[in-house]
């Protein structure tokens, strides 16, 4: 009898305007502020990462990993900026339909989104994280810490002009 009423209602109503795609039921639009905000924090970094928490307090085990993985490499954090998802649920959301990735973590590198955890661990256990990184100068550069000169230090023999 199920089987009845289906195929009695296919009859009645063409197939294609019976389902929906996924997308289009819920769609939503992140407003301007939204996007100008998510483009900005983009820019702001050779390397961003939304993810939930921050990187001193991940908040999920995909977020712990990536930030892990980021750490490993040796991201310089100069070049590396985070924000927390969970803070603003706009920006939870924005993040989402700006990449048209449905999770978090998401990381960009030079404005170029790259994946979430999944992607950034295969990324990492096939070397092409390692190179993408490089290729971006966003990994610290030992070598350059190590030659640099000192500071320069005060010169000892000058002396402050004296005030009238």
């Amino acid at each position: 009898m199920f089987r009845a009423t289906l195929s009695r209602s296919s009859l009645i109503r063409p197939f294609a305007s019976t389902v929906r795609p996924a997308n289009v039921a819920f769609a939503r639009f992140i407003s301007d502020d939204t996007k100008h905000a998510i483009e900005t924090a983009i820019a702001s970094a050779k390397v961003v990462l939304f993810m939930k928490g921050t990187p001193e307090s991940p908040q999920c085990g995909f977020s712990r990993a990536t930030i892990q993985t980021l750490g490993a490499q040796g991201v310089d954090p100069a070049k590396f900026a985070a924000y927390n998802v969970l803070e603003d649920e706009e920006l939870r959301q924005g993040i989402k339909e700006y990449s048209s990735w449905p999770t978090i973590p998401q990381l960009y590198v030079d404005n170029e989104f790259i994946g979430g955890c999944d992607i950034i661990t295969s990324m990492n256990q096939s070397g092409e994280l390692t190179e993408l990184l490089e290729q971006s100068e966003a990994l610290v550069d030992f070598e350059a810490e190590e030659t640099e000169p000192e500071a320069p230090k005060a010169a000892e023999n000058i002396k402050p002009a004296k005030r009238s």
